[in-house]
């Protein structure tokens, strides 16, 4: 098997990172390789935002409301635990990039066609860093939505859609899954 296909076919969401700094030449590897996806019509429709310190502490608030709300939503016995659980969930990870998608509202063709190639520039982002010993894990969840995460990070809101976070670093565990095979997934037609 090539190397290409190692890296495809290895490649695993991880969810907990050590505390190594990622380099700034791997982040820049992964983020040379998002640019290079294909796109429709050559449109480029991604931007990557790579979150600092101090844009993950501008975060806080926002994250701790949202946890309170879920927290309560669903009962939770351990309000305190839930909260410093999402808040580390943006705090500890040694690399957080926002990943936006350009928004088209004139052409919902074109919008749709242009979130598909961020995700395939996300996918590259992700694939690089595997090749490079580093994990990463895509959420797409409430914070990923919250208009005062667009303001946080500076995000015209009318103009892109946050398609998720990306979560990286070095892993601290690599989850054992066991995936579909190929037969599962596979329609042969005549």
């Amino acid at each position: 098997m090539s190397e290409v296909q190692d890296v495809l076919n290895s490649r695993r969401t991880v969810y907990k990172f050590t505390k190594q700094e990622v380099e700034q030449d791997k982040i820049n590897q992964a983020l040379l390789a998002a640019s290079n996806a294909p796109c429709h019509k050559h449109t480029h429709p991604w931007k990557f935002f790579i979150m600092g310190n101090l844009v993950r502490q501008e975060l806080i608030p926002t994250i701790t409301k949202l946890a309170n709300e879920k927290s309560q939503k669903n009962k939770s016995p351990d309000l305190a635990k839930d909260v410093q659980r999402a808040v580390d969930k943006i705090i500890l990870p040694p690399v957080i990039i926002a990943v936006a998608s350009k928004k088209t509202p004139s052409d919902d063709f074109r919008e749709k066609e242009d979130y598909a190639a961020s995700v395939c520039a996300l996918q590259n982002l992700v694939l690089s860093f595997w090749d490079n010993g580093i994990g990463s894990q895509w959420t797409t969840g409430a914070i990923t939505r919250h208009e005062e995460t667009y303001s946080a990070l500076g995000i015209d809101s009318n103009k892109w859609e946050i398609i998720g976070f990306v979560k990286s670093g070095y892993p601290a565990a690599i989850p054992k899954i066991s995936k579909l095979s190929v037969d599962e997934i596979s329609v042969y037609l005549d």
